[in-house]
């Protein structure tokens, strides 16, 4: 054989240096991955620190599986809830039109050691602004640091806020049932089925802003029968021209504000129902899941009296609205003292 004539070697052959390469770069990709992973689930653990942590903790295998998203463990900033701070918190709004009894029903709500419902905060314009101060002021209350004379700080069971639909609910309304469902927000609509008698309470309660009837003071809301029959002496004339427009629109607004909530875990109360049914109040304190005990108010209902005693003009508001879709408000029987 010619001395330099090449024979091929025995054995497992020799990778190529690139393909060797890669396979060590490959491995150092994945150890750094892995790294990368490790860090990020530290870090992860480290920022939950509150909710999922807390939730984790304080979760009571009594809660149904399906009300969990419901079920919150809110840690103020402001104080601390204490031994409380494992007692779940519900959150809750009140979805209404004013004149609609929802005062009295706060107050009703307020009554039970367990219930926080902090009023109208959206009245003052700078909080409804725009979609962002609206989520900010949201945020704010259901982490319980909206401090009102309402709140029971640390033993909260339901905490919530009234919210008129006049106060920017309805123009932000896509954003706003999309923030309540992400953050397991109760509502409660609570409305008057019989729609002219809020029409009166409306006028009524106008005319007291500029007479000021009791004692140079304007109050919507009265605590004696003495100060009730004062503010019921005034008999406001209804325009019978738009009366029936004024009524319909007000029907279309709720209407579109149901419509427009539907999603959201909601239950849908009536003025008329809270003064009828004796079960009412407990439905809701059981929509609210505390427990379920009597509920007191020291407001006194203003407009107790027949219909007719309440308009000065009653005979005309008869007369437009007898024969159409909204005689039955005429009978005035869907309403007790």
């Amino acid at each position: 054989m010619h001395p330099y004539s090449l024979k091929s070697s025995k054995g497992a052959p020799i990778l190529p240096r690139p393909v060797f390469v890669f396979f060590v770069a490959l491995c150092g990709f994945y150890v750094c991955y892995l790294s990368f992973n490790q860090i990020t689930l530290e870090n992860r653990r480290e920022g939950y620190n509150g909710e999922e942590q807390r939730a984790d903790i304080c979760r009571k295998p009594s809660v149904p599986y399906e009300e969990l998203r419901y079920v919150h463990f809110p840690k103020p900033t402001s104080y601390s809830r204490g031994e409380c701070s494992c007692t779940p918190v519900r959150f809750f709004v009140i979805v209404s039109m004013q004149r609609s009894g929802s005062g009295w029903f706060e107050t009703l709500l307020n009554s039970h050691p367990n219930i926080s419902s902090n009023g109208e905060i959206f009245n003052r314009v700078d909080r409804r602004e725009n979609i962002s101060s609206i989520l900010q002021t949201l945020n704010k209350l259901y982490n319980l640091d909206w401090l009102t004379s309402a709140a029971k700080n640390e033993c909260t069971a339901a905490f919530g806020l009234k919210w008129m639909l006049n106060q920017g609910i309805l123009e932000n309304h896509d954003d706003i049932v999309s923030y309540l469902n992400k953050k397991g927000v109760s509502v409660i609509f609570l409305f008057r089925r019989n729609t002219l008698r809020r029409v009166i309470s409306v006028l009524a309660n106008d005319y007291d802003k500029d007479a000021k009837q009791l004692n140079g003071t304007h109050k919507s809301h009265v605590h004696s029968k003495e100060e009730a029959e004062i503010l019921a002496k005034f008999k406001p004339k209804l325009d019978t021209w738009t009366l029936i427009a004024n009524i319909r629109n007000i029907e279309k607004v709720i209407k579109d504000c149901l419509d427009h909530f539907k999603s959201t875990r909601h239950m849908i109360l009536y003025y008329e129902d809270i003064i009828g049914n004796s079960n009412a109040l407990s439905q809701v304190q059981e929509f609210l899941r505390v427990p379920v005990r009597p509920l007191m108010s020291r407001q006194v209902k203003i407009h107790t009296r027949p219909l007719p005693d309440l308009v000065k003009n009653w005979e005309d508001v008869s007369s437009k609205l007898n024969g159409t879709e909204f005689a039955h408000f005429l009978d005035g029987s869907d309403y007790g003292k």
